[in-house]
């Protein structure tokens, strides 16, 4: 980062000195270090970055216990709206005795066992910067939310583009299955 008089310069901006000395925007890019600081621009250190979810600033962190009843809660949350995309179905099998697909019931206990996993996981951190590295890691690798219960794969299906024939897969959402 660039200052002059202690203000910070954005690089690819014109800028004016306290004199009136016009800059154009591509100056500081251009410019070597010494012509910078005969004009009194010094570079100073950029900001060290953090993640404002977990830190008030670099070296401090927010309360862990906070930040886990957070976490938990956008968990259970999230496999809320999960599960309530197929609530009908269970609504409709308690009133009609209509049975809900195996489909959705998979669906439906994949979603609670990644939660609970999810949960777990989180409530076992015990410090701001583990509760960071669980988040912010491989997490949604580890234990990723199921897929949509009607995404079927198609495969060879064939194309045809003038002479050429391609086969492709392809991803096709079912919809009117009762």
């Amino acid at each position: 980062m660039f200052l002059l008089n202690g203000k910070p310069l954005s690089l690819d901006r014109a800028f004016t000195t306290e004199d009136g000395t016009q800059y154009p925007a591509n100056w500081l890019r251009l410019a070597k270090p010494e012509q910078r600081a005969a004009i009194g621009i010094t570079e100073a250190a950029p900001e060290p970055t953090y993640d404002q979810r977990f830190y008030w600033n670099p070296d401090l962190p927010k309360d862990h216990a906070q930040l886990v009843e957070q976490w938990v809660g956008q968990t259970k949350q999230t496999a809320g709206s999960l599960l309530a995309q197929y609530d009908w179905y269970i609504v409709r099998q308690a009133e009609t005795s209509k049975a809900v697909p195996q489909e959705v019931l998979d669906y439906r206990a994949a979603v609670r066992v990644v939660s609970d996993n999810r949960e777990v996981i989180i409530n076992g951190t015990t410090t701001t910067d583990q509760l960071y590295a669980v988040i912010t890691g491989d997490f949604n690798g580890i234990f990723p939310w199921p897929s949509d219960p009607f995404t079927v794969q198609i495969e060879d299906t064939v194309v045809e583009i003038g002479s050429v024939t391609e086969a492709t897969t392809t991803s096709t959402p079912i919809t009117g299955i009762e």
